[in-house]
């Protein structure tokens, strides 16, 4: 078992925007290695939210989308004596990043019908404008954590 945390590696800028957050989006997007096309898809769906939105500026679009995203609390179980709490604790801004990617990603897959630069677009659009299925776990999130936040003098 491993006694030390181990050093996170350092992930390299996309090319085509030199962002590390871009570049984590399209590491999640990938599938089995196929990095290129993971790349064509995420930069074909940011080509399609700069011309629905007629914004010059498609990065400040997706960081506001993932900040729209990003929880600020959430719920970890918690065993105290015989029972589990579920305790409200605060989320990290990387953590946040993470999770507000995932969802994004996810609820793009799970869209139906459409090539996935266009469900990717428009999860990204909809979480650009605060509305979509991404804001409304983050907002399912927020009200558990709010119901559980008698437990919270369980966190440490």
């Amino acid at each position: 078992m491993r006694r030390r945390r181990a050093v996170k590696r350092e992930i390299l800028p996309d090319p085509k925007y030199n962002s590390k957050i871009v570049a984590k989006f399209i590491n999640m997007i990938m599938k089995r290695g196929k990095r290129a096309l993971a790349e064509r898809i995420v930069y074909k769906a940011f080509e399609k939210v700069k011309t629905t939105l007629n914004e010059p500026d498609v990065l400040k679009v997706f960081h506001k989308a993932i900040d729209n995203v990003r929880p600020r609390l959430e719920v970890k179980p918690r065993r105290v004596g015989g029972a589990t709490y579920q305790v409200p604790v605060e989320v990290k801004q990387e953590r946040g990043s993470s999770i507000a990617l995932r969802w994004i990603r996810d609820f793009a897959r799970a869209r139906k019908g459409k090539p996935m630069e266009e469900k990717l677009a428009e999860e990204i659009i909809a979480a650009y404008k605060g509305e979509g299925s991404a804001i409304k776990k983050r907002d399912d999130m927020h009200k558990m954590a709010e119901s559980n936040k008698a437990f919270a003098h369980f966190r440490w």
